[in-house]
């Protein structure tokens, strides 16, 4: 099925998780933040996110600093 992950066109399996996606493009969750279709979602329900053909998601990565 098809996602924008970034705006970019993406093809991945029917039934995949965030969690899922995440380890497929080797990110560690721990250091990101996932939206879908505008919506947060909170580390914790990433294994049970699953994704729809069309979703849009953004994955940005935590950047700290002084």
């Amino acid at each position: 099925m098809e996602i924008s992950i970034n705006g970019e066109t993406r093809e991945i399996a029917a039934g995949i998780t965030v969690a899922d996606l995440l380890r497929e493009l080797e990110l560690q969750p721990k250091y990101l933040a996932v939206e879908r279709n505008l919506q947060l979602i909170p580390r914790g329900d990433h294994a049970t996110c699953t994704l729809e053909p069309n979703d849009q998601l953004e994955i940005v990565t935590l950047v700290g600093g002084g």
